[in-house]
């Protein structure tokens, strides 16, 4: 799924079956970057953002309060995906 269609079907609150690769496509396309991988947990930064956005793939999908988490952090600081890549 592009990044903008991911944020506009997660701004309207469904946090539930979102593919793990569409939400990493998402917060990249906002340009956070992956720092790390350790296990599960891939851990994620953005230069204009402090701390760090950890998420975890459960079968292939986002777990839901951390979809709930990135959106919040998206709002917070008024990032757009640049581009649907």
């Amino acid at each position: 799924m592009r990044p903008r269609k991911l944020l506009r079907r997660i701004s309207g609150g469904n946090y539930a079956n979102v593919r793990f690769v569409d939400l990493v496509r998402l917060i990249e396309a906002c340009e956070f970057e992956l720092v790390r991988v350790s296990g599960s947990h891939h851990i994620f930064a953005h230069s204009d953002v402090p701390g760090l956005v950890n998420l975890q793939e459960l079968a292939g999908t986002a777990k839901p309060y951390q979809v709930r988490q990135v959106l919040r952090l998206l709002e917070r600081y008024d990032l757009q995906p640049e581009a649907d890549s």
